[in-house]
């Protein structure tokens, strides 16, 4: 009898410590013995919330310190979705901190990223006769990019609408022809240009010869003028001479330098038109102008 009695006991005691163990190993394993402490906070996003579920991750600057609690349609205001977020007691929620969605990689499983929060804000706290603390929202990259993009298109679409506003048939044939006149003047320019330099070179030959010419006619010029300064020295020694003759024995002498002199006066004459004149070898004499009544 006692021998029973004590397998079971035995057998009671091994039964009880078991089930004490299973529940200890249950107990640790479901974290309940490091459970931590959070608070809840809500947000309000005006966007599409695709690929964010209850359970995903709420991060600050990177740091997990939460998780999403609940996602749903917010009933005051269809066009907004809700979403609870259970936030690490201790965390750093601001006033001036801020919930974006974000999504991981290429998988696009969503998250909720945490902003701002600079140090000399005060904390968040709820508003009087709300439940919750409210995370204000920004706009994610995805909706910026949306709202850029149809701004763009739009901004096109205004110009166009503008362009064929302003011009009307008239005004685009009149810039088709000004295109037309801008490309015939191009074309006639290129083909001046091309011809600019054997222009050149003719009006550089006809420059240098009328300088040789001019050249020319100043040497002869010059040498008159030497010839004109010799014949009136040689003249003036003649007088000089024949005036010692006696008036009787050289009449014939003294109308030779008469002569002599006419001539060097009419050749001193030619000698200032030509300096004055240079042409006037070449083209002749100009003509006078006319006198009065002429």
């Amino acid at each position: 009898m006692d021998s029973k009695v004590n397998r079971a006991l035995v057998g009671t005691f091994v039964l009880v410590l078991t089930t004490a163990g299973i529940a200890a190993l249950l107990w640790i394993g479901s974290g309940r013995s490091s459970r931590k402490a959070y608070e809840t906070y809500v947000a309000y996003f005006a966007e599409s919330v695709a690929g964010l579920d209850s359970r995903a991750p709420v991060r600050l600057r990177g740091v997990e310190v939460g998780m999403v609690r609940e996602v749903a349609i917010d009933a005051e205001d269809p066009a907004r979705v809700r979403v609870l977020l259970s936030i690490q007691q201790g965390t750093p929620v601001k006033e001036d901190t801020y919930a974006v969605l974000q999504a991981q990689g290429l998988t696009g499983i969503g998250f909720v990223e945490l902003g701002g929060g600079s140090r000399s804000a005060p904390a968040l706290r709820p508003r009087p006769g709300e439940p919750f603390a409210t995370i204000e929202t920004r706009p994610s990259l995805h909706a910026r990019l949306d709202v850029a993009a149809a701004s763009v298109v739009g901004g096109v679409d205004r110009a166009t609408a503008s362009i064929n506003e302003t011009l009307d048939p008239e005004t685009r044939q009149a810039i088709r022809s000004s295109a037309a006149d801008l490309a015939r003047l191009l074309r006639n320019g290129a083909a001046a240009s091309a011809a600019l330099p054997a222009l050149v070179e003719r009006v550089g030959r006809t420059a240098d010869a009328v300088e040789r010419m001019g050249n020319e006619i100043t040497e002869t010029a010059t040498a008159a003028r030497s010839a004109v300064q010799e014949a009136r020295g040689t003249i003036a020694k003649v007088d000089d001479a024949v005036g010692r003759f006696d008036a009787d024995v050289a009449p014939d002498v003294r109308q030779l330098v008469g002569d002599l002199r006419d001539a060097s006066a009419s050749l001193a004459h030619l000698t200032a038109e030509l300096e004055r004149d240079p042409g006037a070898l070449v083209a002749g004499r100009a003509e006078p102008a006319p006198g009065p009544g002429e």
